[in-house]
């Protein structure tokens, strides 16, 4: 038997290119799998954000009901809703929602949050008898 240790200098290291192909395609594997997943965990956040901003927001109209003895003028938007409401900001920089204020006879109010981008269609909904409504929301539209 002719066995000979090679020298370290002499020994070649490394992955064969099946080895390495088999990595690469179970990584590629988990990351179809997981993607999906991550994506619907981050709607359902911004649809719970939503859901607690609104929360927020009826608290801001009650306060001004209570000093005004009537609620504020509709809002178109986001912007319009917090120059209202300066005390009052979303949760999150780029939330995903629009949030709009509709007000009838100055006694009852709807507020709205309607989702852009990947959440449009979704629409959460409270109204001044905290009736909470959500429509076209694929992730997460039960409320808290």
């Amino acid at each position: 038997m002719n066995d000979q240790i090679l020298p370290a200098s002499d020994r070649r290291g490394g992955f064969t290119l099946i080895e390495l192909m088999i990595v690469v395609a179970i990584a590629a594997i988990l990351a179809v799998v997981a993607l999906p997943s991550y994506t619907a965990y981050l709607q359902k956040q911004k649809i719970r954000a939503a859901q607690a901003d609104l929360s927020a927001l009826v608290l801001q109209m009650e306060n001004h009901f209570q000093q005004q003895l009537r609620y504020p003028e509709p809002t178109a938007g986001t912007l319009e809703t917090r120059t209202v409401f300066p005390g009052w900001a979303p949760s999150q920089d780029d939330p995903g929602f629009q949030f709009r204020i509709a007000v009838s006879a100055g006694k009852v109010f709807t507020l709205s949050a309607s989702g852009t981008g990947k959440l449009a269609g979704c629409t959460l909904s409270i109204t001044h008898e905290n009736v909470r409504s959500a429509s076209g929301c694929s992730h997460g539209s039960e409320w808290l």
